[in-house]
């Protein structure tokens, strides 16, 4: 498959349509653990980073850096996530009311 890829010359479209899809995965991933455990969760998206980053380095995968990566930038969408919901664009967890207020 990647000699087909390489020959090609398919390989910036196979990253580019990856790293859509990868992202595309992550939004709704971000509002539900938003909604359901609040910016507390940040910390599993940067083991999922840290352990993408140290995977690409053993793996000859593009990938894999492309998702360690997306899993850093969801720590920082979780947390604007939360702006979001203050501002009323996404619906409150009402287990967690006391989180929202200021």
């Amino acid at each position: 498959m990647m000699e087909f890829i390489d020959s090609y010359n398919l390989t910036g479209l196979v990253i580019g349509i990856s790293t859509f899809l990868i992202i595309g995965l992550f939004h709704p991933v971000v509002i539900k653990c938003e909604y359901y455990f609040g910016t507390r969760c940040w910390w599993i998206f940067l083991i999922f980073g840290v352990l993408g980053i140290i995977s690409s380095l053993y793996v000859r995968q593009v990938l894999l850096g492309v998702f360690a990566f997306s899993s850093f930038w969801t720590i920082l969408e979780i947390f604007e996530q939360k702006g979001r919901v203050k501002k009323g664009w996404f619906p409150m967890n009402p287990k967690r009311k006391k989180e929202y207020e200021s």
